[in-house]
């Protein structure tokens, strides 16, 4: 798909929530820098003031550690803490490489944030303050409902434009894969870079299968912007170099794309240097 008619994915970026961390004077702490304001402060008395958060922290260290990433997710609430413990938490985990925003059916948002540590993520509903909570997991598991509970299964294709070029077949063989798709099953790729398509077909496919309920934002290795249209199984995957220009501009019929997962190596590594934060800052 061409950026302009995917703009939004832009929202994921700009609206995914920022907590204040540790350092008042500044904005939140992430990855060495959180690391950096723990270093300063007396370890001791950090467990004494947030006994719930080093609880909490020790519960994730071991959930992380034994988890595999076909095993469902593990949610943990923030209710009962408190604000000395609840930025406590904010700048151990700091933030990752994903972010994300879900449209829900009351017109509310809610939002994901990968912490530094992959495989954990902070997930806010935006109605309710109380309904934040920490999950490990490959992706929270409302990406995955959202995807495939407020999308259609199936489409209609209508009249082709005057000016079209390859758009009907194009949308044929979505249409197919989509139907066809069950999870477990390999991720099929189209590559509108690669793709003779004009912009009457890049148009007309878009008021086809529409945008839905789902954004998501990488910043790993440059940007990868993944939105879910309004049809299941069905996502607009589009890659950016470091001027926002757009290297490759493809669907993925399949589950949640494979950028936007913690993988197994993921779970290992967050594991091990959860293990060591715990040591090193609260023991």
């Amino acid at each position: 798909m061409k950026a302009a008619h995917w703009s939004e994915a832009e929202d994921a970026e700009q609206r995914v929530y920022r907590e204040q961390g540790l350092d008042a004077a500044g904005g939140i702490l992430t990855a060495a820098g959180a690391l950096a304001k723990l270093a300063s402060l007396d370890s001791a008395e950090l467990a004494r003031n947030c006994p719930r958060a080093v609880e909490l922290l020790s519960k994730l260290a071991i959930t992380i550690a034994s988890r595999e990433v076909a095993a469902s997710t593990r949610l943990f609430r923030l209710g009962n803490l408190d604000d000395l413990e609840r930025k406590l938490i904010a700048d151990v985990l700091g933030e990752g490489e994903v972010a994300g925003l879900i449209a829900l059916p009351d017109g509310s948002l809610a939002q994901i944030q990968e912490s530094v540590l992959a495989g954990i993520w902070r997930v806010r509903l935006e109605t309710d303050e109380a309904s934040e909570y920490l999950e490990v997991g490959a992706i929270p598991e409302i990406v995955k409902r959202a995807a495939s509970d407020f999308t259609t299964a199936d489409f209609e294709i209508g009249q082709v434009p005057d000016g079209s070029m390859n758009v009907l077949p194009v949308l044929a063989e979505i249409r197919e894969r989509a139907l066809a798709w069950r999870p477990g099953m390999l991720s099929q790729i189209v590559n509108f870079t690669r793709l003779p398509m004009s912009p009457v077909d890049m148009s007309f496919l878009h008021e086809t299968i529409r945008n839905g309920p789902v954004q998501l934002v990488s910043r790993g290795y440059g940007t990868c912007r993944m939105l879910a249209t309004g049809i299941r199984n069905v996502w607009s995957v589009q890659f950016f170099n470091a001027m926002d220009t757009i290297i490759l501009d493809t669907l993925e019929i399949g589950g949640v794309p494979k950028v936007a997962l913690a993988a197994d190596e993921d779970f290992e590594d967050s594991a091990e240097r959860m293990r060591e934060i715990i040591v090193a800052y609260f023991k």
